[in-house]
C-alpha cells in the first residue's frame, strides 16, 4: 500500500493557486485510480483506490500546508504505512514551470509543508514530486506568488508540470525511483 500526499491549503479561495499544486495533482491520479469517494479522516480528505495492483489511499490534509505534518503522520500510522511508502506531490520554487523533479528523501528547502512532515515522521526518507513553478519577478512576494493563480503562458506551463506529475506517480509506484527518474528528471 502506498500514500499519496497532495499539499495544498484548504478552502475555495486557495483552489488552484501555485501553492495549491499538490491537491489539484492527486484529485487527478485520484479520479484515474477510481478513487471517487472522499471522506473526512485523520485531518484530512481520504479517497481509496489502485494503480496498477497497488492499493492506495490519496491524501488532501486540511490543516493548512504550514501543519501538514500532522494529518500526514495520523494517515501513515492508521494506515500502517511506513514512509518508504509515502509520496508527497507539491509546489517548488526551485524548479521551472513545466518541469518536475523526483526524489527520495532529502531537505525542506524551506518549504514549510515539508518541514511539518518531516518534523512529524521523524525521518526525510519518502518520495517526493517536486513540480516546478518557478521564482516570481524580484519585485514580487514569494507569498502573494504562490497563492496566486497562474496566467497565460505561466499556466500553460504549470499545467504541463501537473500533467507530468500525474503520470510520474503512477509511473513510480509501479517502476521505482531509478526508472521515474531517468524518464521525468
Amino acid at each position: 500500500m502506498f500514500v499519496v500526499v497532495g499539499l495544498g491549503n484548504p478552502g475555495e479561495e486557495y483552489a488552484h493557486t501555485r501553492h495549491n499544486t499538490g491537491f489539484d495533482v492527486v484529485d487527478m491520479i485520484a479520479d484515474q485510480a477510481g478513487a471517487h469517494y472522499w471522506k473526512t479522516e485523520c485531518g484530512a480528505l481520504t479517497a481509496q483506490g489502485t494503480i496498477g495492483s497497488e492499493d492506495v489511499v490519496f491524501v488532501k490534509p486540511q490543516s493548512f500546508m504550514n501543519t501538514s505534518g500532522g494529518p500526514v503522520g495520523l494517515v501513515c500510522r492508521t494506515y500502517n504505512v511506513a514512509p518508504d511508502h509515502l509520496i508527497v506531490v507539491h509546489d517548488d520554487l526551485d524548479i521551472e514551470p513545466g518541469s518536475i523533479r523526483v526524489r527520495f528523501g532529502g531537505g525542506h528547502a524551506g518549504h514549510n509543508g515539508l518541514r511539518s512532515i518531516i518534523d512529524k515522521l521523524g525521518t526525510r526518507e519518502w518520495y517526493r514530486v517536486r513540480v516546478g513553478m518557478g521564482h516570481p519577478e524580484p519585485h514580487r512576494s514569494i507569498v502573494d506568488y504562490v497563492l496566486g493563480h497562474p496566467r497565460g503562458e505561466m499556466a500553460d506551463q504549470c499545467e504541463k508540470g501537473r500533467e507530468m506529475a500525474c503520470e510520474a506517480v503512477p509511473f513510480l509506484i509501479a517502476h521505482g525511483l531509478n526508472e521515474t527518474q531517468q524518464r521525468f528528471n
